[in-house]
C-alpha cells in the first residue's frame, strides 16, 4: 500500500520523554478524508497510554484522540465532506460496522473498535497512530463535521472529555428537571457542568475544597459540596438523579451513592481500576440505587454534541501550547495545573 511520511510526536517506551519521529500514514482510500491537524487535545488518557499505566500499550505510540482539522483530500466515495471542511476526528477510527452495537450508534461498545491511538490499523497492519502528528487519513464515516461558529481549538477536548460526559447526561435524560452532581473539576468536571447546564439541570459541584467554588459557578454549577464537610454531605443525602463522577485516580464512592435520591444513579467516567474501598451495598439496596460505568460515546451521539456544543456556543476552557512544550504540559497535568485542558498547535510541529 502506498503511504505518506508524516511528522509526529511520540515515545518508544514508558520511560521515555515523547520526541518527534516519522511515521507513515496510508495514502486514501476510497471512503478516506486526509485532515491537516490544526489542533490536538491532551486528554490523561494520552499520559496513561504513553507510560503504559494501563498495561496495555505497544510502542511506537503516538497519542492524540481530540483532534481538529481541516480536509486536504478525499477519496472518490467520499460524500459526507469536502476539500477545504473543518472537522473533528474523536477517539474512534473504525470497528467492525455490523454487530448490534454499531448497528445501535454504540461504537464505542464494539467489540472490534479500532482506536485513534493503540489500535491496529487493517490497512497498513501496524498500530494506529493518533493526532500528535501534522496529518491523519480516516474513513469518513469517523469524520465529524465542525459548526463554522466554533472555536477550533476549544472544540478539541469536546471530541473526548465533552463526549464523555454528554453520553450518559443524554442515556439517563438529563432535562430541565433533574439534578445533577459532578464530582471532580477537571477536564471531564468544567465540561459535564457546561453541558447539564445548557441542558437545564440544576447542576451541583462535589469539591474537597472550597477554592473551586467561584469557579464551578462561572461554568454553570448552581452550587457547590464541600465533601470533606460532613454536615454538608448529610444534607445533601438522597437529593441527586445522578452523578458523573470524574475523578481519575482512586477514590472512595460510597460518600456519594448516599446523596443519590431513590432510583439514582452514579456513573464512573474517570476512574478505571479496581475499587479500594469496595463498594458497601447498604446504601444502594436501600435506596434501588445504581453504580453504572460510561465509555465515550458513538459517532451519531459525538456528532450530537457538536452540533449542541454550536447552538450553545460551548467549548473547553483550555491552555494552547507548542508540541514541544508536551513533556512539560503531562508533568503538570499530573499536577492538575491546567484550566482545564491543554490543547496544542500544530502549527509548531509543522514549522520544524
Amino acid at each position: 500500500m502506498n503511504t505518506i511520511p508524516v511528522k509526529a510526536y511520540g515515545t518508544d517506551a514508558p520511560e521515555h520523554d515523547l520526541k518527534q519521529f516519522q511515521i507513515d500514514r496510508r495514502a486514501v482510500l476510497e471512503q478516506d478524508v486526509e485532515i491537516d491537524i490544526l489542533y490536538c487535545g491532551v486528554c490523561h488518557s494520552d499520559l496513561h497510554f504513553a507510560r503504559n499505566d494501563w498495561g496495555m500499550t505497544q510502542y511506537p505510540v503516538v497519542p492524540g484522540h481530540e483532534i481538529v482539522g481541516r480536509v486536504t483530500s478525499i477519496g472518490s466515495g467520499v460524500t459526507k465532506h469536502k476539500i477545504g471542511d473543518i472537522v473533528a476526528v474523536g477517539c474512534l477510527v473504525d470497528s467492525c460496522r455490523t454487530c448490534n452495537n454499531c448497528q445501535n450508534d454504540w461504537e464505542q461498545y464494539c467489540h472490534s473498535w479500532v482506536g485513534t491511538y493503540g489500535g491496529f490499523d487493517k490497512h497498513l497492519n501496524t498500530n494506529t497512530h493518533g493526532g500528535y502528528s501534522e496529518k491523519i487519513v480516516v474513513d469518513e464515516h469517523f469524520v465529524l463535521s465542525v459548526p463554522d461558529n466554533l472555536d477550533k481549538a476549544g472544540l478539541a477536548p469536546v471530541l473526548c472529555a465533552g463526549i464523555t460526559t454528554w453520553s450518559p447526561l443524554r442515556y439517563w435524560n438529563v432535562n430541565k428537571d433533574s439534578k445533577v452532581a459532578v464530582v471532580g473539576l477537571g477536564g471531564l468536571g468544567h465540561m459535564a457542568i457546561k453541558l447539564a447546564h445548557a441542558l437545564g439541570a440544576h447542576v451541583t459541584l462535589f469539591s474537597r475544597s472550597t477554592n473551586k467554588i467561584s469557579d464551578a459557578k462561572a461554568l454553570g454549577a448552581d452550587e457547590v459540596i464541600i465533601s470533606t464537610d460532613d454536615a454538608q454531605m448529610e444534607a445533601a443525602m438522597g437529593r441527586f438523579d445522578l452523578i458523573l463522577d470524574t475523578v481519575p485516580y482512586e477514590h472512595d464512592f460510597n460518600p456519594y451513592i448516599n446523596t443519590l435520591n431513590t432510583n439514582g444513579t452514579l456513573v464512573i467516567l474517570g476512574y478505571l481500576g479496581p475499587l479500594d474501598p469496595p463498594l458497601v451495598s447498604v446504601g444502594m439496596i436501600m435506596g434501588r440505587r445504581t453504580v453504572a460505568g460510561s465509555l465515550i460515546g458513538g459517532i451519531a451521539e459525538t456528532q450530537e454534541l457538536i452540533d449542541f456544543c454550536g447552538k450553545h456556543n460551548i467549548t473547553s476552557d483550555i491552555e494552547v501550547i507548542k508540541m514541544q512544550e508536551i513533556n512539560e504540559a503531562y508533568e503538570r497535568m499530573l499536577k492538575s495545573d491546567v484550566k482545564y485542558r491543554f490543547v496544542i498547535d500544530m502549527k509548531s510541529l509543522k514549522e520544524r
